[in-house]
C-alpha cells in the first residue's frame, strides 16, 4: 500500500497544547508591554521634568502592581498547561476568556493611576481593578479545575503537587474579595494587597522550604 493511500496517523494533541500556550503567552507578552505606555510626562514638564516624573508616583505604583499581577498570572497558568498532556475544545475557550481580562488589565491600571487620591473617583477606579484581578484569578482556577476533572492532566503527576498547585490558587483567590471590600474605605491599601497577592506567587517560597527539587517540571515555576 503507498504512502497515499494509508489511512492518516492519530492526531498529536500535544502540539495543539503547545499552540495555545504560545498563543496565551504572546497575549501577556502584549499585555504587560501596553501597561508601560499609560507612563507618560506631559509636553508641557519641559520646565520642570524631575518635578514631573516624581509627580508620576502613582502610574509607577499601578504599573508595578499590573505587571506583577500579570506576572503571577503567567506562572500559575504556566504551571497548569505544563502538567497538561493534552487540551480540548472547551479548556480553549476558558483559555480564551482568561485571555480576554489579561488584555483588558491595562485599562484599569491606567483608571487607577488617574485618579488615586481623588476620593469617590479613586475608590470606584479600585474596585474596577480589584474586580479584574479577581476574575482572573478566578479563570484560571477555573481553567485549572476542568483540566483536573476532565483527566486534561499527565497521570504521572504526583497528587501532592497536584494538591499543592490547587491550594497555591485558592489562596490567592480568597485575598481579593478582602482586599475589594478595603478598597472602599482606603483604596491605597487594597492596591498593595494586590502586590502582595502576586509576590505571594512569584517569590519562590516553597525553595527556601524544601530544596530538594522536585520532578515535575511545573513544580519549577509556581509551585515552588
Amino acid at each position: 500500500m503507498s504512502n497515499e493511500d494509508s489511512p492518516p496517523g492519530p492526531v498529536q494533541r500535544g502540539l495543539w497544547t503547545g499552540r495555545l500556550t504560545a498563543f496565551s503567552d504572546g497575549v501577556f507578552a502584549i499585555a504587560v508591554t501596553l501597561l508601560v505606555l499609560d507612563i507618560a510626562v506631559p509636553a508641557s514638564a519641559e520646565a520642570h521634568l524631575l518635578r514631573s516624573l516624581v509627580d508620576l508616583r502613582p502610574s509607577y505604583l499601578a504599573y508595578v502592581v499590573s505587571v506583577a499581577t500579570i506576572g503571577a498570572l503567567w506562572l500559575g497558568h504556566n504551571a497548569i498547561t505544563e502538567y497538561m498532556v493534552h487540551t480540548d475544545y472547551v479548556f480553549a475557550r476558558l483559555n480564551l476568556l482568561l485571555l480576554l481580562v489579561i488584555a483588558f488589565l491595562p485599562f484599569p491600571t491606567r483608571l487607577f493611576a488617574q485618579f488615586i487620591g481623588k476620593d469617590s473617583p479613586e475608590r470606584v477606579a479600585a474596585t474596577i481593578y480589584g474586580l479584574t484581578l479577581l476574575l482572573a484569578s478566578a479563570l484560571t482556577l477555573v481553567l485549572w479545575r476542568y483540566a483536573l476533572r476532565n483527566r486534561l492532566v499527565r497521570p504521572d503527576v504526583a497528587d501532592k503537587e497536584i494538591q499543592f498547585l490547587t491550594k497555591r490558587l485558592k489562596a490567592g483567590l480568597a485575598g481579593y474579595p478582602v482586599l475589594i471590600i478595603a478598597g472602599f474605605f482606603v483604596p491605597i491599601v487594597a492596591v498593595i494587597g494586590y502586590l502582595a497577592v502576586a509576590l505571594f506567587y512569584i517569590i519562590p517560597f516553597r525553595q527556601w522550604l524544601d530544596p530538594v527539587p522536585s520532578p515535575a517540571p511545573a513544580a519549577a515555576v509556581i509551585q515552588r
